[in-house]
């Protein structure tokens, strides 16, 4: 019997030192940074490990909504239609702010080239195809571009980056709207494709007059030139974490007393960043589920604790009114 209780006791004291596994899928756009935090998270919390798969937004969506992980990231919010489709409520978090750069690999050439919307349009349609066009040369005349041929490289999977530069691109040109439109995939008129943020940072990197779309913290890391967007005031600006941030400032109390499913694209700020979003964590509301708990309490550190590392990383961390919102909220949850 003695045996018996002893034997009791070691299974209770395993059981509460087992490791709580959560399983998450989504967007690649804010990989580097969500890495970043599960790490530094275990490192504080060791019974809890984090097991993230960088599938892209669609992907992650689909998993979330085939509840194979615990919990989705989107940069992209979910539409009516697939919050309908999930078996439980699901609440959007926005964890960081990042951009997506226009990024360029052409021998001798400077950083930062200028490029107007409809001249990105342009290309994108397959009617500018050399970079020595006329349309370039105007922007950047003191630049001498060579008689080369553009190669336009975009997401091949479902992608929230997509999702983000396709809105842009929309919002700036009726014709993007009415014959490509936009979306997490769509119908490219031209180039070629590659899988997640880090398929397009390869191809780019490694293909003389490429020209294709990255998250800026890719970007970056691999030492690739970005275009200066024109914005809505019609000022060329580089994608950077405080260009970035100065597209929030457009939020008002309508957005954040919304869901939260918001857009920063094209903002009015003169000195914000075009091409500019909130990447979101996406949460099943459910109780009784310790994953969900300890996905919370991983929330609440993220929204504190785990915004410091958000600039090293290339990201813009929320604005304060934001995340002290969403911290309310999440706190309101039962386990």
């Amino acid at each position: 019997m003695k045996i018996i209780i002893l034997l009791g006791l070691l299974l209770s004291c395993l059981s509460l030192n087992a490791t709580v596994k959560i399983n998450g899928a989504g967007a690649t756009f804010p990989y580097p940074i969500y890495s970043k935090w599960f790490s530094e998270y275990q490192k504080e919390n060791k019974d809890v490990e984090f097991n993230y798969q960088s599938i892209g937004s669609g992907g992650g969506i689909q998993q979330l909504l085939k509840q194979t992980v615990d919990f989705g990231a989107s940069d992209a919010p979910m539409s009516d239609e697939d919050l309908k489709a999930a078996a439980k409520p699901i609440l959007h978090i926005p964890t960081v702010m990042g951009a997506v750069a226009v990024v360029y690999n052409l021998q001798g050439m400077p950083n930062n080239l200028k490029l107007s919307s409809d001249v990105l349009i342009g290309i994108l349609m397959g009617k500018i195809v050399k970079w020595n066009d006329p349309a370039l040369k105007l922007q950047n005349p003191n630049v001498n571009f060579p008689d080369k041929d553009i190669l336009v490289v975009t997401r091949a999977d479902g992608s929230g980056t997509t999702s983000v530069f396709t809105e842009y691109l929309s919002n700036v040109s009726e014709e993007w709207k009415t014959k490509v439109g936009n979306g997490k995939s769509v119908s490219w008129p031209v180039g070629i494709g590659g899988k997640g943020n880090e398929g397009v940072t390869g191809v780019v990197q490694k293909t003389q007059g490429s020209i294709g779309y990255v998250e800026l913290a890719y970007a970056i890391t691999n030492k690739l030139n970005v275009f200066a967007l024109e914005n809505s005031q019609k000022k060329f600006v580089v994608p950077s974490i405080n260009s970035t941030s100065r597209a929030a400032s457009s939020l008002t109390d309508k957005d954040y007393n919304s869901d939260l499913r918001i857009s920063i694209v094209n903002a009015k700020n003169k000195d914000a960043y075009p091409i500019s979003a909130f990447t979101y964590i996406l949460l099943p509301i459910k109780q009784g589920n310790i994953q969900n708990s300890e996905i919370k309490k991983f929330l609440l550190w993220a929204l504190t604790k785990g915004q410091k590392f958000a600039p090293e990383l290339h990201y813009a961390i929320l604005p304060k009114r934001l995340s002290e919102s969403l911290i309310k909220k999440i706190k309101l949850l039962k386990d």
